[in-house]
C-alpha cells in the first residue's frame, strides 16, 4: 500500500473525532445586575447625551476612548497598568528561579559535531501589563456595561482573562453617572 491514501486514511479518521461545543461562548461570571441600570432619558435624540456623560466619567477614571458608535450608542475604552511583581514563577526566562541555564546538544551528520552554551541572568523583555476594557451601550432609556480585564506577562503572552462586569465597578459606574447628569429643565 502507498504512503499517499494511508496517510489520507489517517487524516480522515483524526478529522472524525470533532466535536462541536455544545454551547455558544458565554461572559463567565455573568455580569451583575448593577450593569445594566435606567439612565432617565427615554427620548432616542438623548442618546448622544448619554454616551457623552459616560465617556466624561470614563476619562476621567483614565480610560482612552477607542471607539464609538452614536447610532448604535455604543462606547469602548480601555486603560492599561503595569504589574510590578507579576510573574510566573516556574518561568525561568524571567529570571526567577535558577539564574544560570545550560543548553547544548550532540550531532552525527557528515561529521561529529558538539556545542554546549550557557547563560547567566535574568531575561529581559517588557514589564507585564493589565488591559481594562469597558464597553457601554446605551439603549431605550437604559445602559448597559460590559467590562472584561487582560494580564499580560512580560513577554506579551496572555496569561489571564476574566470577566469583570461586577457590582462593585458598575455601582460605582452608576453613582458617577447619576451625580454627572444635569436634571432635565435645569440649565
Amino acid at each position: 500500500m502507498k504512503a499517499i491514501p494511508l496517510s489520507i486514511t489517517c487524516l480522515l479518521a483524526l478529522a472524525g473525532c470533532q466535536t462541536v461545543p455544545d454551547r455558544l461562548p458565554q461572559a463567565e461570571p455573568a455580569p451583575a445586575a448593577a450593569c445594566y441600570f435606567p439612565t432617565g432619558q427615554s427620548a432616542p435624540d438623548e442618546t448622544l447625551s448619554v454616551l457623552t456623560d459616560s465617556i466624561d466619567v470614563l476619562e476621567a477614571w483614565g480610560f482612552s476612548l477607542e471607539t464609538t458608535d452614536t447610532e448604535l450608542g455604543l462606547v469602548s475604552a480601555s486603560r492599561e497598568r503595569e504589574l510590578i511583581g507579576y510573574y510566573d514563577r516556574y518561568d525561568y526566562d524571567y529570571g526567577y528561579g535558577s539564574g544560570f541555564r545550560l543548553f547544548g546538544g550532540f550531532g552525527i551528520g557528515r561529521g561529529v559535531g558538539i556545542g554546549v552554551g550557557g547563560s547567566f541572568g535574568p531575561g529581559f523583555g517588557q514589564q507585564p501589563v493589565e488591559v481594562e476594557r469597558v464597553s457601554l451601550l446605551a439603549r431605550d432609556g437604559h445602559l448597559r456595561i460590559s467590562r472584561d480585564i487582560r494580564r499580560f506577562d512580560h513577554l506579551g503572552d496572555l496569561r489571564e482573562s476574566y470577566s469583570a462586569s461586577n457590582d462593585d465597578f458598575c455601582g460605582r459606574f452608576q453613582d458617577a453617572f447619576s451625580s454627572s447628569v444635569t436634571p432635565q429643565g435645569a440649565s
